[in-house]
């Protein structure tokens, strides 16, 4: 399949005419041909954005609320096309994108909702005589950055409140699923969204650092907001510092999932079976670590690899709870570690046949601080049982990484699940629920490495606009010189 991108409105190629392909992790196949735009495309891209931000933040809310709904409407529409698309581009199963689609239009429906929420204030000033406001404006150009693993309902949150507000934006799209990201724009023109309010940038791998650095350096963009790898996050972040830019990171994650030793075992073992292996583990919020309390740990974990072993897997165009990883080198990472686990002690009760890029879901029991997966973030189908003495040594060891994006905790007693939830630093717990989790309205983001800035709700709209001081004064008051 051969897409451009979309800019002012317009299908165009990248100025150099270069192209780069994405190929289908299960097959080997050409999935996309997209351009390879560089830092010689960003004048072009600007100019339309800015031309965007000129239109829509004169555009009154009610008619930003149509044209987003409008937009969720045809989304939903293209359920199927957008399935194929991932499957082809990332090896996701039929239900994980079919999830995507019907998710990413919730948000774009509750961005559309806070249209005539942006709200400003009236503030007391000491001065007589003297209105003083606090008024929310929008930023005006906003980069916008999202990953491949969950490439719609990550597209979408990457543009939606920013649109909501009065921003235009500048989608960068991931080398791993360009198609998939230019369809979100194609949605938004079909819904109305006037020329450059909206524009999808496509870059080859190796163009990613120049590309990225010549937008952030433009005086034009004025916010950023990425999600995706905590090493890239920080070279974001510093760029975003060094140009005095607003940034919003959502990074890694190393999410532990507590099981304390009162906790209904099966509706833990549910929770780590959805949490671990839900779209192959690649998800920010994968329950990546499973900490047990050892008074019930031979039973969690029988049944947590009884399961595990009979999650389906293979090519996602066929029946499977697991499809394929994002790439071929994804998966020999997870042959490393499991590797370096076992040589350690580590034991391997189910996974560990790989096929190129498709592994089985896995889990490995008794992993401590020595072994690569303790601390490494895997972004795969296999995880690590560690077992601990009471609920000290299960805070010790969930703060035990740099991340701190989300995380759960399983007992019967509330107040003692709350106890051990305050301690556990992450920027989001769930109480007998799994670690992946969301909703468009709520506050999601991080804490650590894990990133900063939240989307979701009023968070997004404190986000994606600024605060300016106004004041109506007497034009005859008095002034000491």
């Amino acid at each position: 399949m051969k897409i451009d991108m979309l800019i002012a409105g317009k299908s165009v190629g990248a100025d150099s005419g270069k192209t780069f392909d994405r190929r289908d992790p299960v097959t080997g196949d050409v999935a996309t041909t997209a351009p390879a735009a560089t830092a010689a495309d960003v004048p072009a891209i600007i100019a339309a954005a800015q031309a965007g931000f000129d239109v829509w933040s004169k555009t009154g809310p009610n008619e930003r609320r149509r044209i987003l709904n409008a937009a969720a409407d045809i989304l939903a529409s293209k359920s199927a096309e957008f399935t194929e698309l991932m499957t082809a581009e990332t090896g996701s199963t039929g239900p994980w994108g079919g999830f995507n689609v019907w998710f990413a239009s919730g948000i774009l429906r509750e961005a559309a909702s806070i249209t005539t929420q942006i709200k400003g204030e009236i503030i007391p000033s000491d001065k007589p005589g003297c209105m003083a406001m606090g008024q929310r404006r929008p930023h005006g150009i906003c980069l916008g950055m999202a990953p491949w693993n969950a490439p719609v309902i990550l597209g979408v949150r990457a543009v939606a409140v920013a649109l909501a507000c009065g921003n235009s934006v500048i989608l960068k799209a991931s080398e791993m699923c360009p198609a998939t990201h230019l369809l979100i724009g194609t949605c938004f023109a079909e819904a109305g969204l006037p020329a450059g309010v909206l524009n999808v940038v496509t870059n080859a791998p190796e163009d990613a650092a120049g590309l990225v650095a010549a937008l952030i350096e433009h005086d034009a963009v004025k916010h950023v907001n990425f999600t995706g790898s905590t090493g890239v996050g920080r070279i974001i972040g510093r760029l975003a510092g060094e140009n005095l830019k607003p940034v919003l990171l959502e990074l890694g994650g190393k999410a532990p999932l507590i099981v304390l030793d009162d906790a209904d075992l099966d509706g833990a073992v549910n929770a780590a079976v959805f949490g671990s292996f839900m779209n192959q583990g690649q998800i920010c919020m994968s329950t990546e670590r499973i900490i047990v309390d050892e008074k019930i740990a031979d039973a969690f974990v029988a049944k947590l690899a009884e399961r595990a072993a009979a999650l389906p897997v293979g090519n996602p165009r066929g029946q499977v709870a697991l499809g394929s990883l994002i790439t071929q080198g994804a998966a020999e990472k997870i042959d490393a570690l499991v590797a370096d686990a076992v040589a350690k002690g580590g034991k391997l009760l189910a996974g560990g046949k790989r096929d190129g890029a498709i592994v089985p879901a896995g889990v490995i029991d008794g992993v401590t601080s020595e072994m690569r997966i303790y601390r490494e973030e895997s972004f795969g189908p296999v995880k690590s049982v560690i077992r601990v003495k009471g609920d000290d040594e299960a805070v010790r060891v969930a703060n035990d990484t740099e991340y701190g994006l989300s995380s759960a905790v399983h007992s019967r007693d509330l107040k003692r699940a709350m106890a051990v939830a305050e301690r556990v630093e992450s920027g989001i717990c769930h109480i007998n629920g799994p670690t992946v989790s969301d909703e468009a309205q709520m506050p999601f983001g991080g804490v650590k490495a894990s990133g900063h800035g939240r989307f979701g709700g009023n968070d997004g709209i404190t986000e994606f606009t600024q605060m300016r001081w106004i004041t109506i004064e007497d034009p005859h008051q008095h002034y000491p010189i």
